[in-house]
C-alpha cells in the first residue's frame, strides 16, 4: 500500500507540473520584471547623451558668439571683454551654468609665426604670455592679418543611471570649444589695459 500511495503522490506532481508548465498567465509580467531595468537604463542614457550634446552645443555658440562680437571691434578693453561672460551666461539660459570659464586672445600674424598681443580672461589668470608664440589653424596663417581666438569652457556633471558604479573622474567631464575669427575692421584689434 505505501508504494500505491508514492506512486499517487508522484502522479499528482507530474500533474501539477505540466498544468504549471502550460499556464501562461502572468508570463508579461516576469518578462517585463526581466526587461524593464534595461528599458530604464536605455531611456536615462539617452537622456544624459541629450542634455550633453545641448550643453556643447551651447558653448560653442557661446565661443563662436564672442569671437563675432570681439572681432567687429577696434578697440576692446577688460570692461567690454567682462561683458562676454555675460553673452555666454545668456546663451546658458535654461541651464543656469554660472561657471563659465573663457580666455579671449588677441593674435597678430606674420607670416608663418602667429604671436600673442594682448589676452584677457574671465578669471583674471591669462592663459597666454604677451608676446608668445602660439599655434593656430593653418588656413588663419595670413601674414598681416589679426585673429581673436575665444575659448569657453564649462564642467559637466554626468547623472549617470548607476552613479555608485561609475567613478566621480568619469562623471565630471569639461565641456570646451573654442572659435577663431579674423579681425573685421582694420589691422588688428587693440586692447586698452589688457
Amino acid at each position: 500500500m505505501g508504494w500505491m500511495r508514492k506512486a499517487a503522490i508522484a502522479t499528482g506532481l507530474m500533474a501539477r507540473l505540466r498544468t504549471f508548465w502550460r499556464d501562461r498567465t502572468g508570463v508579461g509580467a516576469v518578462e517585463f520584471a526581466l526587461i524593464a531595468p534595461l528599458l530604464l537604463m536605455i531611456y536615462l542614457t539617452v537622456f544624459e547623451l541629450t542634455i550633453g550634446l545641448s550643453v556643447s552645443k551651447r558653448v560653442a555658440r557661446a565661443s563662436g558668439t564672442i569671437a563675432d562680437l570681439v572681432t567687429q571691434q577696434k578697440f576692446v578693453d577688460k570692461t567690454f571683454l567682462g561683458t562676454m561672460v555675460q553673452v555666454a551666461d545668456s546663451i546658458f539660459v535654461p541651464y543656469g551654468l554660472n561657471d563659465v570659464s573663457m580666455n579671449i586672445t588677441g593674435i597678430s600674424v606674420d607670416g608663418a609665426n602667429a604671436k600673442v598681443n594682448w589676452t584677457w580672461s574671465e578669471s583674471g589668470k591669462n592663459g597666454y604670455e604677451p608676446g608668445s608664440t602660439v599655434k593656430i589653424p593653418e588656413q588663419m596663417k595670413v601674414p598681416g592679418s589679426f585673429v581673436v581666438h575665444a575659448e569657453v569652457w564649462v564642467p559637466h556633471q554626468l547623472m549617470m543611471f548607476m552613479p555608485g558604479l561609475i567613478p566621480s573622474r568619469f562623471r565630471n567631464i569639461t565641456i570646451r570649444r573654442d572659435y577663431y575669427f579674423r579681425a573685421r575692421t582694420g589691422d588688428q584689434i587693440v586692447c586698452n589695459g589688457c
